[in-house]
């Protein structure tokens, strides 16, 4: 090949060669701008993890509730006189017996012995006549002493045994009426606001009284329940006692724990619900007269039912599920029906199986497939259930 020939052969390669680098580099530019502009993996999704444990849970009803004392006492006055005393302060805790006031006792006093007077003298005059009913007799068999006046004797004696009975009426009548005018608690419990100031007169007719009286401890709550839980509620009182809860109205406190005392004797056709009351020791005095609370009322027990968080549920379009965790730490959706909730916990009847874990938390973030971990303190065991 001549020097010729060879020239334009030469060039061609070298064409030929510097547009395959250039294809090589336009390709490996095109390859980084594109793993440049590829989304970075999502990272995992923090979340709260809860086993689906089986759980002995009692199962309720519940109804809204008003708190009533267990006694209410208005206490007033007996007998008419001036307010000498009030010997208790408001808001004070009293007890049976306690003093509550004083009404001014020296008109009721002056009775008394008046009537304890006349009774002394109506006795001295049954004792004379006594006397001479018995001497008329020692005289009537000698003719000194006629029949009449035997007869008008005794008839005398008996009047004033007679009079002697309604003077001890009187005095024990006229002591009743000394002792009204100290007034005394009737129960334990709490005073109210005084309605009556010292130095007022006051009168038996009086119905506004001197203070309120309420019992605290223990304490009753009235409320009321849909009639289509009557027979639970009646078939678990034929079984023993049957307990109560009372908790807030947002249902996050629980106030105290009771016992149902009663269930009315008929059903509110206008509301359709029956009243049960439940009386609570109120020991910390949770529970105050007028208060509106919620009761859940015991009617079984459900042994071993697979319960799960109720902030595990979530409601969709076509009703409640859950997200199950994965061994993967990936989520799926489950649906699930469930039954009674029981404080934070809720009873699932279908979809889960004990020993799952279900998402907790943070549900909002995850779809289908979503990768999670666990937060350290709810995190699965190793190997854990799917």
């Amino acid at each position: 090949m001549n020097s010729a020939t060879a020239r334009p052969l030469l060039l061609g390669v070298a064409i030929v060669a510097i547009a395959g680098l250039g294809w090589l580099w336009q390709s490996n530019r095109t390859g980084q701008a594109a793993a440049a502009k590829a989304p970075a993996a999502a990272p995992a999704t923090a979340v709260d993890v809860a086993k689906v444990t089986p759980t002995d849970v009692p199962v309720s009803v519940e109804g809204l509730g008003t708190v009533q004392a267990f006694y209410t006492v208005t206490v007033t006055a007996r007998v008419d006189g001036q307010l000498d005393k009030v010997a208790f302060t408001e808001g004070q805790e009293v007890r049976k017996g306690d003093l509550l006031a004083q009404i001014d006792p020296r008109p009721y006093q002056a009775a008394l012995d008046q009537a304890t007077a006349a009774a002394a003298k109506d006795a001295a005059q049954l004792t004379n006549a006594k006397l001479d009913l018995k001497r008329y007799e020692l005289l009537a068999p000698e003719q000194l002493a006629s029949k009449q006046t035997v007869d008008t004797q005794r008839a005398l004696v008996a009047q004033l045994e007679a009079q002697l009975q309604a003077d001890q009426a009187s005095i024990e009548s006229a002591r009743t009426q000394l002792d009204y005018t100290t007034i005394t608690s009737p129960i334990n419990g709490r005073t109210g606001v005084r309605l009556v100031d010292p130095g007022n007169n006051v009168r038996a007719a009086d119905t506004a009284g001197i203070v309120v009286l309420t019992q605290l401890q223990p304490i009753s709550v009235i409320l009321a329940l849909p009639e289509e839980s009557l027979g639970d509620v009646n078939a678990a009182l034929a079984r023993g006692p049957v307990g109560a809860v009372a908790v807030s109205r947002d249902r996050r406190d629980e106030l105290d724990r009771g016992t149902v005392a009663l269930v009315d004797n008929l059903i509110d056709q206008t509301t359709g619900t029956v009243k049960v009351k439940a009386t609570f020791p109120n020991a910390h005095r949770k529970l105050w007269p007028g208060q509106f609370v919620n009761v859940r009322v015991q009617t079984k027990l459900r042994k071993q039912a697979l319960t799960i968080p109720f902030s595990a549920v979530q409601r969709g379009p076509d009703g409640t599920f859950v997200y199950v965790v994965q061994k993967d730490m990936t989520v799926e959706v489950v649906p699930l029906t469930l039954g009674e909730q029981w404080g934070d916990l809720v009873i699932v009847e279908h979809g889960l199986e004990a020993g799952q874990s279900v998402v907790a938390s943070n549900q909002y973030r995850l779809q289908p497939k979503s990768a999670i971990r666990a937060n350290p303190a709810t995190a699965p065991a190793k190997g854990g259930a799917s």
